[in-house]
């Protein structure tokens, strides 16, 4: 049986411009900046402290392999911007705290000279790993290759070895593949025939496709003569696929199948930077996938995350039986700050996935290893938030905290209706953000905050009168969350599927200097924004809880913890 418990995720193919070289991705590397060393000031205020990140300069996956989690992640040693990337290595025993090494993979073969890019990994019988990645050839096309541990009773992985045999895959005139458009190998999982499949992410004009390989030995590979999938919503990048139980939060091996399981099927929008997914069955006799009735494709469908968060992987950590999804948030910051600050991008809190009660969507909650981070405990419990009111939590380090609060919620038929028209939910955020009073909402959480609320981030819900349900909208509102203009300060939101007639409505936020990972419903909903105040900077920062609606609001309960720093380099 293969263990899918390796996932890794890197970008992308290379198009020669006018001095840029432009990735497909719409990575650009400047190479104009490139023989700068980024030098980063000793002042950091939006430097993370328990989000993985280098110490310095520009980064952008996960596996387990003998009780160790190993984070391979791109990195440029050589500046902020995009270039001259390695895959850089670290280890950890907790996902939390992580250890540095050298770099595990660079270009050095015909197959990968311009370039290693994306790639995930599986576990080979016997307990081996093997690497599956893109590279870029001598032709600027983009081919995929093998690397495997140089010595396997080492438990870090400090070397790897490619095959002889590479590139394993490659675009041909027979099989009329875009050479610019086939990249992202998925992690490898075994059919009824005891062949590997392995699915790498490709496009036809605007039709996005999941390519299909096999193999007996994960060496010599065939394209199947259809792909797994495929939908008109571009380029799908960083493609991901594997089982989740109907039953239950545990995760299993990418290679079961049966009555007792669903399929997802995950891919990187290029057009869009979406990670959309669908849920579906899977044929392993045919080698098909076919989302369930009803599934939306692309943007308009089911996202892991709805602000900042792209080129995700999920593995499968047979350690504690779940599968765990990792991800990358990018900058919001101009290229000009990435350079003064002298690092770019860090990746969000490993979260354990699994398939909610409906079975309509996935369900995300941080790993509970992070909660041992927490420190400074506060809690409040059957607080009224009367319209219009804003109540300050003092206690904890705002600029670095984790926050847990449930509302109670009565008056339902007070709430605003939802016009028939309003199906868009960013939007309807843009429109009607924190600022913008109602009935039932806008409340929740004014983090990252000024005194005075010159600057905040608002996470926050609104309920709407919906035709036979009420609906909840929740939001991420960073239009105030710093009085620096140049920065991306984009509103995000989405609706909620809970019934809140019967439940009462929960959010969470991890806070960290420049990232809030929020999560609404137990998971259900999960919005990540990236911000970069002036005035609301480490020991200013403060932490509010808000109701600007019309009609009272309870705080049921509210934890909020300091979070201590952890050990990341």
């Amino acid at each position: 049986m293969a263990n899918s418990n390796v996932a890794f995720f890197f970008f992308f193919a290379l198009l020669i411009g006018h001095g840029i070289v432009e990735l497909e991705a719409s990575h650009l590397v400047y190479k104009h900046l490139l023989g700068l060393l980024s030098s980063a000031p000793a002042n950091q205020p939006y430097r993370t402290g328990y989000h993985f990140q280098p110490p310095k300069n520009w980064i952008n996956g996960v596996m387990i392999y003998k009780g160790v989690y190993h984070l391979f992640y791109q990195y440029n040693p050589k500046g902020a911007v995009w270039g001259n990337i390695v895959w850089a290595h670290s280890t950890s025993n907790d996902l939390v705290n992580w250890t540095p090494h050298e770099p595990a993979i660079f270009p050095s073969q015909p197959s990968d000279i311009n370039g290693c890019w994306s790639g995930s990994a599986t576990i080979l019988p016997g307990g081996k790993p093997a690497i599956l990645y893109t590279g870029i050839d001598p032709l600027n096309r983009q081919v995929q290759n093998l690397a495997i541990p140089k010595n396997l009773s080492d438990p870090y992985l400090r070397e790897w070895v490619k095959s002889t045999k590479n590139p394993l895959m490659q675009p041909t005139a027979q099989n009329q593949i875009n050479s610019s458009s086939f990249r992202d190998p998925t992690t490898a999982w075994l059919g009824p025939d005891n062949k590997w499949r392995v699915v790498i992410g490709s496009k036809v004009d605007q039709l996005g496709l999941a390519i299909l390989y096999k193999s007996k030995d994960f060496v010599n590979w065939y394209q199947s003569k259809t792909p797994l999938h495929s939908a008109n919503t571009g380029m799908w990048e960083c493609p991901d696929f594997y089982p989740v139980p109907i039953h239950g939060q545990n995760g299993v091996d990418s290679s079961l199948n049966g009555p007792y399981v669903k399929h997802v099927l995950k891919v990187s929008l290029d057009n869009t930077r979406h990670d959309c997914y669908t849920i579906g069955s899977y044929d392993n006799v045919k080698d098909i996938y076919k989302p369930d009735e009803g599934s939306v494709e692309g943007d308009l469908g089911l996202r892991y995350d709805y602000g900042k968060y792209y080129a995700s992987k999920t593995f499968f950590d047979d350690f504690k039986n779940r599968r765990i999804l990792t991800g990358w948030i990018n900058e919001s910051s101009s290229v000009a700050d990435d350079i003064k600050k002298g690092w770019s991008g860090v990746h969000a809190t490993p979260r354990k996935i699994w398939l909610a009660r409906s079975r309509k969507q996935l369900v995300q909650w941080p790993v509970t290893e992070i909660e041992k981070l927490r420190t400074n405990h506060i809690s409040l419990a059957n607080k009224l938030l009367k319209g219009g009111s804003v109540i300050e939590f003092s206690g904890v380090t705002a600029a670095q905290a984790d926050v847990e609060v449930s509302f109670e919620i009565k008056d339902f038929e007070k709430a605003e209706v939802l016009e028939p028209s309003w199906t868009n939910p960013q939007l309807l955020c843009t429109r009607m953000g924190a600022s913008v009073k109602g009935s039932l909402g806008p409340f929740g959480l004014l983090v990252l905050a000024s005194e005075g609320l010159k600057e905040r981030t608002a996470v926050f819900f609104r309920i709407f009168k919906g035709h036979n349900k009420y609906v909840v909208l929740m939001c991420s509102d960073q239009s105030r969350s710093s009085l620096n203009q140049d920065n991306d300060m984009t509103t995000y939101g989405a609706f909620l599927d809970v019934d809140i007639r019967h439940h009462k409505l929960s959010l969470r936020s991890l806070i960290d200097h420049s990232i809030v990972e929020s999560f609404g419903g137990g998971g259900k909903v999960c919005i990540t924004s990236r911000v970069y105040p002036t005035l609301a900077i480490n020991k200013a920062a403060r932490l509010y809880a808000f109701n600007y609606g019309s009609q009272s609001i309870k705080i049921s309960k509210l934890n909020a913890w300091s979070m201590k720093t952890a050990k990341i380099n």
